[in-house]
């Protein structure tokens, strides 16, 4: 696990000159726009849903949120209403959509449980140790920004009660989108239900 951390923080910091770069996907911010009218139901008209089920996605790099969408798609990813929503999307239009979503403002979460902030940073910045949890910041982040060259997500200000269940997924393998490391399912398998709810409530509060 120590070899693998070491590979991953490696990687991260390789591609960390590309971080504030401009978008890697070939999309239309105008175009985005105007197909994101039936996105607004759920992730809200500004990219901030309002729903702590449903993902936030202002501000999410372009890179991941395609690599999402084309999941969706092809099936690797799993979720009926997403799966009815994108089925007739165009790769272009994934890639508009992307863009624009990317160049939303993603708004601050805030929390009020000071205890779980403090479970969930020990292991958001510092893992842990005797169960071979790696720390999120990683790839993440210091301020859960992630990268988009290296495909990690930004998590920032991510309503807990999704980023919970997301971690439950990997864990139980249901959701796949990690590959070919598989460093989510490997990580979130290791994480107690204690631990993932701690993490979850931390990385809510990040801006």
């Amino acid at each position: 696990m120590k070899y693998k951390f070491t590979i991953i923080l490696f990687f991260n910091i390789f591609f960390l000159a590309t971080n504030n770069a401009e978008t890697l996907i070939h999309g239309s911010i105008e175009s985005g726009k105007t197909k994101s009218t039936t996105c607004a139901a759920c992730h809200g008209a500004d990219g901030n849903s309002i729903n702590p089920i449903w993902p936030s996605i202002a501000g999410q790099h372009a890179t991941y949120a395609e690599k999402q969408l084309k999941a969706y798609k092809n099936g690797v990813r799993i979720d009926p209403l997403m799966t009815s929503m994108i089925t007739m999307l165009s790769d272009q239009d994934i890639a508009d959509l992307a863009v624009y979503y990317e160049n939303l403002t993603t708004k601050q979460n805030s929390i009020n449980d000071d205890s779980s902030i403090i479970k969930g940073e020990k292991i958001y910045r510092g893992g842990n140790i005797n169960s071979g949890v790696s720390a999120c910041i990683a790839c993440h982040g210091p301020q859960g920004k992630g990268n988009p060259a290296a495909l990690y997500p930004s998590v920032n200000s991510q309503f807990a009660m999704y980023t919970a269940k997301q971690l439950r997924d990997y864990a139980s393998g249901f959701r796949k989108t990690d590959e070919p490391t598989q460093i989510m399912r490997d990580i979130a398998s290791r994480l107690t239900e204690e631990e993932i709810l701690s993490v979850s409530l931390y990385i809510q509060g990040l801006y």
